[in-house]
């Protein structure tokens, strides 16, 4: 019988979630979705040194921000929990007792200080087959040692006994057949006593197996652990319900060659995080995608195709269009490069299919940063503003931009447009404008377009001056949507206040 797909998704809470690890997260989900599986998320917190506060809160608000939905987990609980490591001791500590009387695995009491003093005196020093006799162990020490050592609570380590010379075949889904000579594996450490936790080695194939998680979906930075891995699940007898390796490129640098940091993030100007972090230790804080003003929708397609493809020239896919085409047949073994400006287009692509009035909500904290009530005007009003400028906009931030004259009447005009289109005449021409603008018998701009042109056709002024000034007055400067769609949103009052007073203050530059 073919065992139901699952999946997991395991950080460590050392810091906020890096996009490379969202997009681990992400492959892991879809091919979960796609075969009808589970995916689960388990926090790796045996690293009790790196420990960081609101590191977990923030994993999990962050993939409930994307929309990769967990279905077990710390927070969704389920059957295969703790879902916390370490919360999960006594269980650890029963596997290593397993090895131990197996003799797949044994206990070292070096100090870091004699560790130290090995690796100076033996180039390239490797635990293993053939140093671990001359290391203080229970390999090397008599079982009264060992027993002495124990009693007088000496700190320990286990380690796993690999024996050389063996080829290890790690099977990748991605990648094919990767064979590994056992001889270059050290014998790692599986569990310390110091602080009574196993080391994500032994934790994360003992979880695997008793989560049944069937697929290990994980960054290529992991696959020389495969080997090591292998060997565990065969010393555990488990080797007929091993998991299924996925091994994924890396995110690599936009420019130049290697991993992609958060530095190059703050060098070319996007973020690396999904959302904004507060350092509880440096207080710094470093942006995300979330405060920048991505859609969730848009960072996920954004990063669905950052080593995989759909098998067409498609781009634009929603979750579950993605979920429908996910397969790995379809995804590169060689690193992505994160093209962050691909990221930028994606989100312009979406804001453009967004409904006006979600945008508008959106919107609604842009407004408040900026010292406008926006309950001072209808969400009708608010909408319909987007409406006007969101084809211009890349982010939710630039609709301020594109839009503030919509809510705050020009204190200042652009000098490069008064130069070009303010006249000596214009005052009296725009005074003679608002007469005809208020005998309008409809302020539509339907209504008023025809015959504001027809007005200046009969006058036989220069449209483009008269249009640019009067744009001018409305906005600070020659920029916007059609002047009427402005003029019919701020109304009859608004329009002839802001004409007004550019009346009044604007002088042509040359007379400055």
């Amino acid at each position: 019988m073919e065992r139901k797909v699952r999946v997991r998704f395991a950080p460590s809470p050392t810091g906020p979630l890096h996009i490379g690890g969202v997009r681990t997260a992400l492959y892991n989900y879809l091919f979960a979705r796609r075969h009808g599986g589970d995916m689960i998320l388990r926090i790796e917190d045996t690293d009790s040194q790196r420990f960081v506060p609101g590191a977990e809160d923030y994993i999990n608000e962050s993939l409930a921000w994307l929309g990769i939905k967990i279905d077990e987990g710390v927070r969704e609980g389920g059957a295969y929990g703790p879902y916390k490591q370490s919360e999960r001791r006594d269980i650890y500590r029963e596997y290593v007792g397993k090895l131990l009387d197996a003799g797949k695995a044994y206990i070292a009491f070096d100090t870091p200080a004699e560790l130290e003093a090995a690796r100076a005196a033996t180039p390239n020093f490797q635990y293993d087959a053939s140093t671990r006799l001359n290391m203080r162990n229970s390999l090397s020490l008599s079982p009264e040692e060992v027993k002495s050592l124990m009693d007088a609570g000496t700190p320990y380590v286990v380690r796993f006994k690999i024996e050389p010379g063996r080829d290890v075949v790690v099977n990748d889904l991605l990648r094919g057949q990767v064979t590994i000579n056992s001889s270059i594996l050290d014998d790692k450490v599986l569990y310390k006593s110091a602080d009574d936790l196993p080391t994500y080695h032994l934790a994360n194939i003992v979880d695997d197996h008793l989560m049944e998680v069937t697929h290990v979906i994980r960054g290529e930075e992991w696959l020389p652990s495969a080997p090591l891995h292998v060997l565990l699940y065969e010393a555990f007898g488990w080797a007929d319900s091993r998991p299924d390796f996925v091994h994924l490129p890396l995110l690599l640098k936009p420019d130049g060659k290697g991993k992609l940091s958060k530095r190059d993030g703050d060098r070319l100007g996007f973020p690396v995080f999904p959302l904004e972090w507060h350092d509880p230790a440096s207080g710094n804080v470093s942006t995300g995608y979330r405060e920048s003003g991505y859609l969730p929708e848009a960072v996920i397609n954004f990063l669905a195709l950052l080593g995989w493809n759909p098998g067409d020239d498609t781009e634009i896919m929603s979750m579950d269009e993605l979920i429908s085409k996910f397969s790995f047949e379809h995804c590169s073994k060689a690193g992505a490069k994160f093209a962050y400006e691909k990221g930028r287009w994606f989100n312009h692509e979406y804001l453009q299919t967004t409904p006006d009035e979600e945008l508008g909500e959106l919107f609604r904290p842009v407004l408040e940063a900026h010292g406008v009530n926006p309950d001072d005007f209808s969400r009708e009003y608010i909408a319909r503003v987007v409406e006007l400028v969101k084809g211009r906009i890349n982010f939710v931030g630039d609709l301020w931009d594109q839009a503030k004259f919509f809510f705050v009447a020009p204190e200042t005009y652009a000098e490069k447009d008064i130069r070009k289109r303010w006249k000596p005449e214009t005052p009296a021409i725009l005074t003679e404008l608002i007469g005809v603008l208020r005998a309008l018998p409809s302020f539509k701009g339907a209504d008023a377009e025809p015959v504001v042109l027809g007005w200046v056709e009969a006058n036989g002024y220069h449209l483009g001056n008269v249009m640019n000034a009067w744009r001018l007055t409305l906005v600070g400067e020659c920029k916007g949507p059609h002047i009427f769609d402005i003029t019919e949103l701020i109304g009859l009052e608004e329009t002839v206040a802001r004409m007004e007073r550019g009346i009044e203050t604007i002088q042509p530059v040359d007379q400055q």
